[in-house]
């Protein structure tokens, strides 16, 4: 059975060997930007996101992923009959795996306060995928460290399959590292827009 993984990462550590485990597990690798470039630099084949979406990367690559063909693929309940009827009713394929992590906006901001650089390192897909796969633990394993890619693997080559207790331990990674962004960007740009918090 060939299972699709969706790999859109800022951080490369380990992508290239996790990326190249994955496909001799018969997993499909969906890819975006710089990613996908890395990958293929290394001899892994890689579906480019835009021919997921049918659109091409655009605004500099502040849309890429925003996309029902990406979202349908990883919010779709597998035991949902009526879920699995409008993937094939829309042509969209399940997306079984989410491998991102975020922009560096702490350690862009550790180095400047410059705001249009900060504003920059602001993610947007990468937060709504990881969320989107997150929601949906039961079938989508979401991955949001490089540290969790050997557990990943140890249990998709023993088991076949991430178990429920490691999926859901994934999944609350995911929410406590997207709060944290979250309250990083809030913090560095109250600062950087001179707003007292009593006004917000």
């Amino acid at each position: 059975m060939v299972r699709r993984a969706l790999i859109s990462v800022s951080n490369k550590r380990g992508v290239v060997e996790f990326a190249k485990s994955l496909n001799d597990l018969s997993f499909e690798i969906v890819s975006t930007g710089g990613t996908a470039e890395v990958l293929r630099e290394n001899g892994i084949d890689v579906i480019p996101i835009s021919e997921v979406t049918g659109f091409p990367e655009i605004l500099d690559g502040r849309v890429k992923t925003l996309h029902p063909k990406v979202f349908g693929g990883i919010l779709a309940d597998k035991g949902q009959v009526s879920h699995m009827n409008q993937l094939q009713l829309y042509g969209i394929k399940p997306i079984d795996m989410v491998v991102v992590n975020l922009y560096p906006f702490e350690e862009t901001a550790k180095r400047t306060k410059d705001e249009k650089e900060l504003i920059e390192q602001i993610d947007i897909g990468g937060v709504a995928l990881l969320r989107a796969a997150a929601k949906n633990y039961r079938n989508v394993i979401v991955v949001c460290d490089p540290d969790d890619y050997d557990m990943v693997l140890y249990y998709m080559r023993e088991k076949g399959d991430v178990p429920l207790k490691e999926r859901k331990g994934l999944a609350l990674k995911v929410f406590r590292r997207t709060a944290d962004y979250d309250k990083a960007i809030l913090k560095v740009l109250t600062e950087v827009f001179s707003v007292s918090d009593e006004t917000l």
